[in-house]
């Protein structure tokens, strides 16, 4: 296998949180033609800085995935299908892009959401190696090798998975949670006859995207009625999670923590309040770390303006809970994280 930059150690003092500015859609107000909150990833990493949990040089930064990372699971003729606008532009569900040059769509669809999909590379090995990682983008789950759609144009949790079971000594089993109110049909089918891959799947089973065929790849299938609510939902989620882990043995958890199962989405047609949705994680994060189990955490869909501060009040809840590591150090470890250190006391001694 070739070198990939994704896999280079970040310094040690690094939360396994991966981001980068480079993940949010903005330009011409195309992003509002969509429903998704194109900078939703952005206002996570903004919330948890208000809140003091992390800084610019205490998370990891996502670097894209090249053409060659993604040839370990895309097709060539795939990528290549990319560079005709028309495509992307059903695959994103934003008609007008139809009519941008390519290199526009390239720089500002497809460069997102290659950054996101880098990140959710970088973010399995680094659960591996602290116990738990969250790309605070990724989970692009309707798109395969071969095809995307519904937003989904790089198949990242296929890729993530890959690239451990390539490349990292000692991940030969996964199990991937996918919690997304929407059927994950492209790990799905990427994973279809492949023994060492369990996937959990719950969603509404009567949205996007109804693939019968790739449903015969789910291990566990939770087929959710229109509206279920927070304690039912919970409760089959704990039941079923439970059972997951206990049934096969992984080596990593992807966890994709879709929350567009909050009541009111225009798309899952769930009814989960913004507690429930935390709860929800803290089960799943539970039941991966009591077995010590790595845990890497993906934000998939999620189409209101309040999902982003529920998925940091998600992430507030998991470390107020011991339930993500101790490390708190700053990690880029040059001198300007010191200096930063030293306004940052120089600062709280002026607001005394």
């Amino acid at each position: 296998p070739h070198r990939t930059e994704l896999y280079e150690d970040p310094p040690s003092g690094c939360w396994p949180i991966v981001y980068s500015p480079d993940y949010n859609i903005t330009f011409m107000g195309l992003e509002k033609l969509h429903p998704f909150d194109a900078g939703k990833w952005g206002k996570v990493i903004n919330f948890l800085k208000e809140e003091k949990l992390i800084a610019d040089d205490l998370i990891v930064q996502a670097r894209e995935a090249t053409d060659e990372d993604l040839l370990v699971v895309h097709t060539r003729r795939y990528l290549n299908k990319l560079k005709w606008s028309f495509v992307v532009a059903t695959i994103t569900e934003i008609p007008p892009v139809a009519f941008l040059p390519n290199f526009v769509v390239q720089r500002k669809v497809l460069k997102p959401l290659r950054t996101q999909t880098g990140g959710t590379i970088m973010a399995g090995k680094l659960a591996v190696d602290r116990g738990w990682a969250i790309n605070v983008g990724g989970g692009f789950h309707h798109c395969s090798s071969d095809k995307g759609g519904g937003f989904c144009a790089y198949a990242d949790i296929t890729l993530a998975i890959k690239f451990l079971f390539e490349r990292v000594q000692g991940v030969s089993r996964a199990t991937i949670i996918d919690l997304d109110a929407h059927q994950g049909n492209g790990h799905e089918r990427d994973f279809m006859d492949d023994p060492r891959v369990y996937i959990m799947d719950a969603y509404n089973r009567y949205i996007y995207p109804g693939d019968g065929f790739a449903k015969r790849a789910i291990k566990r299938k939770v087929e959710l009625e229109w509206g279920t609510e927070d304690t039912e939902y919970l409760q089959r989620v704990h039941t079923h999670v439970e059972g997951a882990l206990n049934e096969f043995r992984p080596d990593i958890v992807v966890y994709n923590a879709g929350t567009d199962i909050l009541d009111g989405d225009p798309l899952g047609g769930l009814a989960i309040s913004p507690q429930g949705i935390v709860k929800r994680d803290e089960v799943v994060f539970r039941a991966a770390r009591s077995r010590r189990i790595p845990i890497l955490m993906v934000t998939s869909g999620g189409y209101q303006k309040r999902t982003a501060r529920i998925i940091a009040d998600s992430i507030l809840n998991l470390h107020g809970l011991g339930l993500l590591g101790k490390e708190r150090a700053a990690c880029a470890l040059g001198s300007s994280s010191v200096e930063q250190m030293v306004r940052d006391s120089a600062k709280d001694f002026s607001n005394l």
